[in-house]
């Protein structure tokens, strides 16, 4: 029969397959929805700050800003994935950052090591919380809410108590850089280097693709949108260092480039992907959050998955602490608070399914640029923090229900 060309059945599918192309994998088009999104919200703050919110200058520090809560983010989309949840990461970021001002200042004042000692601290003792709330939710089969709302009212008030609420400033210099600033950033070279870097792994990506599927007989080894994908994420690499590089540092010409936190940022969101989507224990995750029972049967150890998600968690919300506690030079005991709902609704309005069983990594750093975007517009709007905060619960509120919509929707 003659094959009859449809147009509107290609037009149909043709966004799902940009955004696979661009990354997202699937064809949940939510993610590319929260695009869309996000642009508006940009050109609307834009219109309203009077070009303000689109300056180098409020790029750079929102870049800062949704790195912490990303970073987060991507830990919260593995325990949501397992049908479970974490409040308590603001409250350890509180506390671990005072436990590394502690070790900074205190226990090891003067210590040209002590960036290092204190970061291990701060990875270690966050770690041992997301150990011990695991225990407790996979293992006493306590749930994970109870869990984790101790751990948040514990860890707040343990935070204040170890320095009775003393705020430690400053900070050591070396541990200052990964928090970025003027010194905690690559430079306008080194950034550009960054942007061929990721061109050049495309680029080998691209022929190891083509190499293995022309081995394997496939007429059409390498697609159009293979080649799209490669040149959204160049021309995606490009022009964030460009715009990096347009904001200098004071009083010089010099460009800032690219964080150290958006590096650190970069570096956890591949290897959480690849985690999530190549490793046996992201499979495994995935399996136990869409049917705990028949992973069960399957031969997977669900408690010992969820153990390790929990302290996957905790060793995040440490790495969190660091650049947020190295931003500001200071630890504080009332840092990271609230936090805990950027990060949830982060992982929510990035495509995770409060139900369990779905989610993207990538879809969670989209989430954490919206709610730090929509923030960032409010404080130069000049909105007061207590409205800020409400406005942000109704949007948590608002993803949530469009995830139960769109579950409702969604074809079995």
């Amino acid at each position: 029969m003659t094959p009859v060309f449809q147009p509107a059945s290609i037009s149909a599918k043709f966004l799902p397959r940009l955004l696979q192309a661009a990354g997202g994998g699937g064809r949940d088009t939510r993610l590319l929805a929260m695009v869309i999104v996000l642009g508006l919200i940009w050109l609307s703050a834009n219109v309203l700050t009077g070009g303000i919110f689109l300056s180098p200058r409020n790029l750079f520090n929102l870049s800062l800003q949704v790195s912490v809560v990303a970073i987060m983010a991507s830990g919260m989309i593995l325990v949501i994935v397992t049908r479970h949840i974490d409040l308590s990461v603001g409250s350890q970021v509180g506390f671990l950052g005072v436990l590394g001002g502690l070790v900074q200042s205190v226990w090891f004042p003067g210590n040209t090591h002590a960036w290092w000692i204190a970061s291990l601290a701060m990875l270690a003792g966050g770690m041992l919380i997301g150990l011990i709330q695991g225990v407790l939710v996979a293992y006493a089969r306590i749930p994970s809410f109870v869990v984790t709302l101790g751990g948040l009212l514990f860890l707040r008030n343990a935070a204040y108590e170890l320095n009775d609420g003393t705020t430690i400033a400053p900070l050591n210099e070396t541990f200052q850089i990964l928090g970025g600033g003027q010194n905690g950033v690559l430079g306008g070279p080194l950034s550009w280097a960054a942007a061929l870097a990721v061109t050049a792994y495309l680029a080998f990506n691209l022929r190891r693709r083509y190499q293995r599927k022309k081995k394997l007989g496939i007429r059409n080894p390498l697609r159009a949108f293979d080649l799209l994908s490669a040149a959204i994420w160049c021309l995606g690499a490009f022009g964030f260092v460009a715009v990096m590089n347009s904001y200098k540092r004071p009083g010089t010409d010099e460009a800032m480039g690219l964080a150290f936190p958006v590096l650190i940022l970069i570096a956890v969101t591949v290897l959480m992907t690849v985690l999530a989507r190549r490793h046996r224990f992201g499979r495994h995750v995935f399996a136990v959050g869409g049917d705990p029972h028949a992973a069960r049967l399957t031969g997977i150890n669900t408690q010992r998955v969820v153990l390790k998600v929990f302290v996957l968690m905790g060793f995040l919300s440490g790495l969190a602490s660091i650049v947020l506690t190295a931003r500001l030079n200071a630890a504080a005991s009332g840092a990271g608070t609230m936090m805990e709902l950027y990060v949830i609704a982060a992982a929510v309005i990035g495509g995770t399914s409060l139900a369990g069983g779905a989610g993207t990594i990538l879809g969670g750093c989209v989430g954490a640029l919206i709610m730090q975007s929509l923030q960032s517009a409010m404080v130069l709007l000049g909105i007061a923090s207590p409205l800020q905060s409400m406005v942000l619960a109704g949007v948590l509120v608002l993803a949530v229900w469009i995830d139960t919509m769109w579950r409702e929707r969604r074809p079995s």
